[in-house]
């Protein structure tokens, strides 16, 4: 190797170091939360004193920062505090998600079942089969955060490598991939209706159909995948290192005994069932599992019940692996092995409730919509063309994505600034959309304002106790870095060769 590439590497390393060092001086996040809530109570204040305004391009209506330093806000925090902890979306799904994987682990299900799939994959295709596999999950929105990346880290440790890279690459595909897929997932129609809202600005009859960007989502998946796995293999593992702590069951990975055997059969009889009854609901037209209106499957009981679902069928299978393995003897192992889950989640729900205040607070005060129109109106008036026009509103989405890290949420105020604006240089909705959905994802796995963000880093001191945020945001740099390259690569060649990003959703009107 050359002397200026490795000069290149070590000042890399260095400069990751150097962001994991200020990351993990910071405080604790459940107090850094706590700070950053307080500063957006001053900012408020700061910020409605100065009379900050805009104008909201889809209402007309003039949006001013509330001050929640006054007797308003000051009811406001100490009214809705228990409501903003209890309401926070991502603690039901995690709570409920795990209740069914505790029984799945404690009764050895996973275990064996993380067995015979190192077993049975090749070595070289492990961190590629992770990160696609994280890539898929998204179209059942939660799963990959709750139940794949925990699992990515037992996989690695059991293939006798460090369980945090394994969880790097799952976190990589599930969420820095959160815009590629090979099937259609619940933002998918969401993201749709609120584009063809914002389209109907300029053009009142214009649809937008949920399958717009779907051409784009398939080829983006395999660049997304082998991207992530050159990361992992050439920049995460070997910062990384060996793992020091290691299993205490790694001599067991290579063999199956015949307990596990059996309790995986029976696992696999119930799958066969529970898949069955899943396949009677949502196949046919009329399926009991279907929307009973417009018989949809995307908007559907079954999607909507997506973490119900994930609860009922580990239950299931978790129950069934340990009757046949002997490892289940009564309902106290069941509910012994659901405690033992809600134990492990202790640190993540203190972390929960100060990240649902801060969340609550910054919606409150109106800055992310503000942040978000000033950023639009800033890149607006840049007169840029085309190519250099997608790749800025790329960055400034990823940028806006480190402080609302809601998909939708940012859409809906984004897509009446920019839908309007590019269909009168002749851009089409979808075209926009698919740009915004690239710079949703990449700064997803750097970003302690998204919803999981809190999750990944209690999932990281399980195996690395002295580790925070900084460690994490660290180790997802690369991905960011080389995911954004990556996209901007594929998006130029689209652009160039005029292909459209979906049925009937063509790049220019």
């Amino acid at each position: 190797m050359a002397k200026s590439e490795k000069g290149k590497i070590f000042s890399f390393e260095k400069f990751l170091s150097f962001v994991e060092k200020v990351g993990n001086a910071l405080p604790h996040p459940a107090t850094l939360f706590l700070l950053m809530a307080i500063l957006i109570i001053i900012i408020s204040w700061i910020t409605s004193m100065l009379d900050v305004s805009v104008v909201h391009p889809g209402t007309e209506e003039v949006i001013k920062p509330v001050n929640l330093l006054s007797e308003h806000g000051l009811h406001k925090i100490l009214t809705n505090m228990v409501e903003n902890f209890t309401g926070f979306a991502p603690l039901g799904v995690v709570l409920v998600a795990m209740l069914g994987i505790g029984v799945a682990e404690s009764s050895g299900l996973i275990g064996s079942g993380l067995k015979l799939l190192v077993l049975s994959t090749p070595r070289r295709f492990l961190t590629f089969v992770v990160v696609f596999a994280g890539i898929l999950s998204n179209t059942a929105s939660e799963v990959g955060y709750v139940l794949l990346i925990p699992m990515a880290a037992i996989i690695f440790m059991a293939a006798g490598r460090h369980p945090i890279a394994g969880m790097a690459a799952a976190f990589a595909g599930v969420s820095g991939g959160y815009s590629a897929n090979l099937l259609l997932g619940t933002i998918d129609p969401l993201l749709a209706g609120l584009s063809q809202e914002a389209a109907q600005i300029i053009e009142p009859d214009y649809l937008v159909n949920p399958a717009a960007n779907y051409y784009f989502m398939f080829v983006s998946t395999f660049f997304v995948a082998g991207a992530g796995t050159w990361v992992t293999e050439k920049i995460v593992v070997p910062r990384l290192g060996e793992y020091q702590h290691k299993s205490e069951n790694e001599e067991d990975v290579q063999k199956l005994t015949a307990d596990e055997k059996r309790g995986l059969k029976y696992a696999l009889i119930a799958f066969i069932i529970v898949a069955a009854i899943i396949l009677w609901g949502t196949v046919p037209e009329n399926g009991f599992l279907r929307d009973p209106e417009s018989g949809s499957i995307l908007h559907s009981p079954f999607m909507d019940g997506i973490v119900s679902i994930i609860f009922l069928t580990a239950a299931i299978f978790g129950i069934a692996y340990g009757i046949g393995a002997r490892k289940i003897k009564s309902d106290n192992d069941v509910m012994k092995g659901m405690g033992k889950a809600m134990e492990r989640l202790g640190i993540y729900i203190v972390l929960v409730f100060f990240a649902a205040q801060f969340v609550a607070y910054f919606k409150w005060t109106n800055l992310g919509i503000i942040f978000a129109i000033k950023g639009a109106q800033f890149l607006k008036a840049s007169g840029m063309g085309i190519i250099p026009l997608m790749l800025s509103f790329i960055v400034l989405t990823a940028i806006i994505n480190l402080f609302m890290g809601s998909a939708s949420a940012k859409w809906t105020v984004m897509a009446p600034v920019f839908i309007p604006m590019f269909m009168l240089l002749g851009i089409t909705p979808e075209f926009t959309q698919v740009v915004y959905r690239i710079g949703d994802s990449v700064t997803n796995i750097i970003s302690p304002m998204m919803s999981y963000f809190a999750l990944i880093v209690a999932f990281v001191q399980q195996y690395e106790p002295k580790s925070g945020i900084g460690t994490v945001i660290a180790t997802m740099l690369p991905y960011t870095l080389v995911f954004v390259l990556i996209w901007a690569v594929i998006l130029v060649i689209w652009i160039l060769l005029g292909v459209p990003v979906g049925p009937d959703a063509p790049l220019e009107l």
